[in-house]
């Protein structure tokens, strides 16, 4: 049959067909690096890639990736409370977000009269209905805007859309440095609690008002297909092949262990990273290894940390798996391409010729 020819008029330009349109990292909670599944428990922690979660409540949480999830997901993220905070105070807060690089928000000209409007989409269920909050801010906690969404039946999942305004005030970064933080309230205090639907030149976590998770004892809260794309429409989940997804998150966080295995795990074998020194060859104490070259480029020089692959930090094995001089593997990070380990205490001979470790790399925000 023969083409059409379409002109320029015909075209729908309001519709984002692109890939790569979510600004957010891993949004289908599929990548856990770090833990494997298991869950987390303290402040600051990642229970699934680039999403992190922090407490400075009274109260206790246990986050980890769960397999209940609505059609077209597999995994989500489940925040359960272990020890209720009934009373938030001040600025106390549980929240559950994710701090997007400056790069990846640069086209929203925040901070400008030419600032676009975005729409954040997400699925989420929860033991507890009523009022949810939330906000969206900049790195300095100087401009935020707290928005809210229902739950209205427990325990069933939902989908949810918040359309927000572009911020035409305040400082946006468009480096490598936080250009927007993403955060889902989870219980916060008065103090950082402010008016939903508004941008403020204040350091709101979320809504006042909205329902306390860490609150109630045993509460739940799940979420995953979480969505923020430029625009005042929410559009279908964004898809990712799962390689593209985990070198998204790698830029970020990258390790040596296998897809599967949790960082400091022991009985993995012989799977560490493996350097060829010569056979009986003696690494000396401060010798340097072999660079280590990183699958994708970090945001910034990362911070390394490693491990025998009998689990035992800083240190390196033998290519049977026996561990050396206690302490003797410490990361230098030359930038963000590579790091090189050396030998920090006393002289190990390689077995084989060989050593081995393991290794992660964190240049998270």
């Amino acid at each position: 049959m023969p083409l059409t020819t379409v002109s320029p008029g015909m075209l729908d330009t309001t519709a984002q067909y692109y890939s790569f349109k979510n600004r957010i990292i891993n949004g289908a909670m599929v990548i856990d690096q770090r833990n494997a599944g298991a869950a987390v428990t303290a402040n600051g922690s990642f229970p699934v890639d680039r999403m992190r979660i922090f407490n400075s409540s009274d109260g206790a949480f246990s986050a980890q990736q769960d397999s209940s999830a609505p059609v077209g997901f597999t995994n989500s993220v489940k925040v359960t409370t272990t020890t209720a905070d009934g009373t938030l105070t001040g600025s106390q807060n549980l929240q559950f977000t994710q701090r997007i690089e400056g790069t990846n928000v640069a086209d929203l000209g925040w901070g400008t009269a030419s600032a676009a409007p975005v729409t954040l989409s997400f699925w989420v269920r929860s033991s507890l209905t009523g009022t949810f909050g939330g906000s969206l801010r900049n790195s300095a906690g100087t401009r935020s805007y707290p928005y809210t969404y229902t739950i209205s039946v427990a325990d069933t999942w939902e989908y949810k859309t918040v359309t927000i305004a572009g911020d035409t005030s305040g400082t946006w970064l468009t480096t490598t440095g936080i250009g927007l933080i993403v955060f889902f309230g989870l219980g916060v205090g008065p103090d950082v609690s402010g008016t939903a639907g508004a941008w403020a030149g204040a350091n709101y976590l979320s809504a006042t008002g909205a329902v306390s998770v860490i609150g109630t004892l045993n509460a739940t809260w799940y979420i995953t297909g979480v969505q923020l794309e430029k625009g005042s429409t929410a559009t279908s989940f964004d898809y990712r092949p799962y390689g593209a997804e985990l070198a998204l998150c790698q830029r970020y966080f990258e390790k040596s262990y296998q897809q599967g295995t949790s960082i400091g795990s022991s009985g993995t074998g012989n799977t560490g990273q493996t350097l060829y020194i010569g056979t009986g060859n003696i690494v000396g104490s401060g010798d340097k290894l072999p660079n280590t070259t990183f699958m994708v480029t970090k945001r910034t020089a990362p911070t390394v940390n490693t491990w025998s692959p009998n689990g035992t930090a800083n240190t390196l094995a033998n290519m049977a798996g026996t561990d050396l001089a206690t302490n003797s593997c410490t990361p230098n990070v030359a930038n963000d391409r590579s790091f090189f380990a050396y030998n920090a205490t006393s002289s190990v001979t390689g077995s084989l010729g060989c050593v081995q470790f393991q290794w992660s790399a964190s240049a998270e925000l």
